[in-house]
């Protein structure tokens, strides 16, 4: 199994999920006319990874913005996550958000209580 690296765009985060590390970066923007091709083949590569995943897996989002369809799929990101959580797999998410950023707070906040899984919401000081 490879590394999932996807280079950042004008519509698109950077992706770098390390197998090996069981380290998963998402950092950007995410405003995507149709999300769901962009995030199906993040979701098949998380599915493949958590058959023989390290012993915690950590989460870093770092979004400076998302639209409505991205959310939602970034949303179903974090429930594919939890699946395997639910199966005892450790998983941590780190959520990063600038100080003055309330939309992006408050969806990770959104995230935090749908997906009830351990969930960290960092402050970044400008």
């Amino acid at each position: 199994m490879k590394d999932l690296i996807i280079e950042q765009s004008k519509i698109s985060p950077y992706v770098n999920f390390g197998y090996k590390s069981g380290i998963f970066r998402l950092e950007g923007r995410s405003i995507h006319e149709n999300p769901d091709d962009f995030y199906k083949n993040i979701f098949k590569w998380v599915d493949k990874y958590f058959q023989n995943p390290v012993e915690k897996t950590i989460i870093i989002i770092k979004l400076e913005y998302a639209n409505s369809g991205s959310s939602k799929s970034i949303l179903e990101l974090l429930r594919v996550i939890k699946k395997h959580y639910d199966t005892g797999n450790q998983c941590v998410i780190e959520w990063y958000y600038e100080e003055e950023d309330e939309a992006i707070y408050n969806l990770g906040l959104h995230y935090q209580e749908s997906v009830q899984i351990p969930f960290n919401l960092n402050v970044i000081y400008d």
